[in-house]
């Protein structure tokens, strides 16, 4: 059995999470506003606008699936395993002859 001694997360799944985050908090943030200072007020433009009916919550789902992509993707392949590497490291190396006592 091998010896797995990665994480499983590469520079680039960092990457593609943290732009699914700024996709999603990017959604939250359109999506905030729309109240009135005065409660004997409603502005019916700016609650119903269509940034925050269809935009926002276009982004919060699409920052979802970014987000869900960059933990699914497997690393690639071309990344060699630390075990591996030790082994090539270690047949490599000639073993030292060894002296026997008389």
């Amino acid at each position: 059995m091998r010896k797995i001694n990665h994480f499983g997360f590469e520079t680039k799944n960092y990457r593609i999470l943290i732009a699914g985050l700024v996709i999603n908090v990017l959604g939250f943030i359109l999506m905030i506003g729309g109240g009135s200072e005065d409660p004997n007020s409603f502005d019916a433009d700016a609650l119903f606008s269509p940034v925050r009916i269809t935009l926002s919550p276009f982004l919060i789902l699409l920052g979802y699936v970014v987000i869900f992509f960059a933990i699914m993707r497997k690393p690639s392949s071309k990344v060699p395993d630390l075990s591996e590497k030790l082994e090539k490291e270690d047949l490599a190396k000639p073993e030292p002859k060894v002296q026997k006592r008389k």
